[in-house]
């Protein structure tokens, strides 16, 4: 058995069975594939997939503990590549990073800013997507470091650890009818056309339990992925805007919009960080995380990597 014969097999699983869509994907044969897969099975002595004449249909079950023992070897090849580039390249290298466009926007900007002034030899790569996408981006091995505030911590196969809090706040016109009003409650919210983020994204889940506590329903206007497309309807009247409180600092809210808080309704949120159990962080990764937050130090991420850091390390 070899590793070309482990990544096919992965690969596989990972494009639905579809061998056609695999052998795009590695850059090979259809043909070859199939081949080296049955040579695998033949020597395993199991089925790893059930066929319905030459097609994959699904895994079997003595396949599922082949593939847990396939990404522990391909997760381990990935970790050997990165040691060497380590210890070859103390302060260089390439950091990718996925996240949501609210942080890439409002919060990264100058922690990225300070790691480049550190490591001026390490290149960043931001990768913008939904939670689910910077979730799957780091299972997939196209990140280092995912943040975000949903889809994270519902993946066993990361670690994810709390970095900030934050609230949501209300967006209006100066002229707005809740411009005036300090602290607005769940039902004059109800009254008004709300911009808000897609239910998927920057806490959107608190607000559609807040309003379904009080047995309101919001009247959706426009629904969006980024804050700054929020404020763009909100400015040209479409209704108020709820987004996170990053958004809503300094020259963002510009003369004609005026912001509210609105912890009071929907509760604090949390963005967390996130790295794939297993994975070998270099050095510049590390301090990456101590610049999101004064709790991710090194020492913590390494105990919590290999499980050995205490749940109350984390709380913010």
């Amino acid at each position: 058995m070899n590793l070309h014969q482990f990544r096919f097999v992965q690969e596989a699983v990972r494009r639905n069975l579809n061998l056609t869509e695999t052998a795009k994907a590695l850059y090979t044969s259809q043909p070859g594939i199939s081949k080296a897969i049955l040579e695998l099975e033949e020597e395993l002595g199991v089925d790893i997939f059930a066929r319905h004449g030459k097609r994959l249909r699904r895994v079997t079950e003595p396949g599922q503990l082949v593939l847990k023992s396939v990404e522990v070897i391909m997760r381990e090849v990935a970790n050997l590549k990165r040691i060497g580039e380590e210890y070859s390249k103390q302060d260089a290298g390439t950091l990718s990073i996925a996240t949501t466009h609210t942080q890439a926007r409002y919060y990264l900007p100058q922690r990225l800013t300070e790691l480049r002034r550190r490591f001026p030899k390490v290149q960043v790569v931001l990768h913008q997507g939904m939670p689910e996408q910077v979730a799957r981006m780091l299972l997939d091995d196209v990140a280092d470091v995912g943040i975000a505030t949903e889809a994270l911590a519902a993946h066993e196969e990361l670690l994810t650890l709390p970095c900030y809090e934050w609230q949501h706040v209300m967006v209006v016109p100066a002229g707005h009818a809740l411009a005036g009003v300090e602290r607005p409650t769940i039902e004059q919210l109800a009254t008004v056309p709300l911009v808000l983020y897609h239910p998927t994204m920057t806490g959107r889940t608190r607000i559609d339990h807040a309003f379904a506590r009080a047995r309101l329903k919001p009247q959706v206007a426009l629904e969006g992925i980024d804050s700054d497309v929020i404020m763009t309807y909100v400015r040209a009247g479409m209704g108020a805007g709820i987004v996170t409180e990053l958004a809503a600092q300094g020259d963002a809210l510009g003369p004609s919009l005026v912001a509210r808080p609105l912890g009071h309704l929907f509760g604090p949120n949390t963005t967390r960080v996130a790295f794939k159990r297993g994975a070998y962080l270099r050095q510049f990764v590390f301090a990456f995380a101590e610049l999101l937050s004064e709790r991710l130090s090194a020492p913590l991420i390494q105990r919590a990597m290999s499980g050995e850091a205490d749940a109350g390390d984390y709380v913010l």
